[in-house]
């Protein structure tokens, strides 16, 4: 069955914590139209800060992305991964996978504050945000609401 991936991944740093850099990064979509020349690949959206928080297009294979997906019964199993490195905001239970049937699709959101190894640099944060839509989906599915939303969001301080 056809699935579709989508990852939004918004980057800051303590600058877009307040003030109209937080409203510009809080104002960018959680969802974009999938181009029509879609491929067997993810469809990977980057905001950064730097950029100001204007959406940069690319293709991942998806062995690249944290994302656990499996097909069985009819159903897609959706779980994305969490690295060790990655464990800031502490995540001490996590929710179990989604399953998905077709025509459903799930928005999952995780975030992560990260800091310099020798502790020079300010904090950084990302906004991950893991699009799928199960089954056949037009262009536009992630500008609709999800069938089903994880908010696996943590204090980021």
């Amino acid at each position: 069955m056809e699935i579709t991936v989508q990852w939004v991944r918004t980057s800051w740093t303590k600058q877009s914590r307040g003030g109209e850099a937080a409203a510009r990064r809080n104002a960018a979509p959680a969802g974009f139209v999938v181009p029509k020349d879609r491929v067997s690949a993810v469809h990977v959206v980057r905001m950064r800060e730097e950029g100001g928080f204007q959406p940069c297009e690319s293709w991942e294979a998806l062995r690249g992305v944290a994302l656990g997906l499996r097909e069985a019964d009819g159903r897609l199993r959706v779980l994305p991964r969490v690295d060790p490195l990655f464990g800031l905001p502490p995540r001490p239970r996590r929710p179990p996978a989604v399953r998905l049937l077709p025509q459903q699709w799930v928005r999952w959101q995780l975030n992560y504050r990260f800091s310099s190894a020798a502790g020079i640099r300010d904090w950084s944060y990302w906004l991950d945000t893991f699009n799928v839509a199960y089954g056949p989906a037009d262009a536009d599915v992630f500008l609709s609401a999800p069938t089903v939303l994880i908010d696996e969001c943590g204090p980021l301080r």
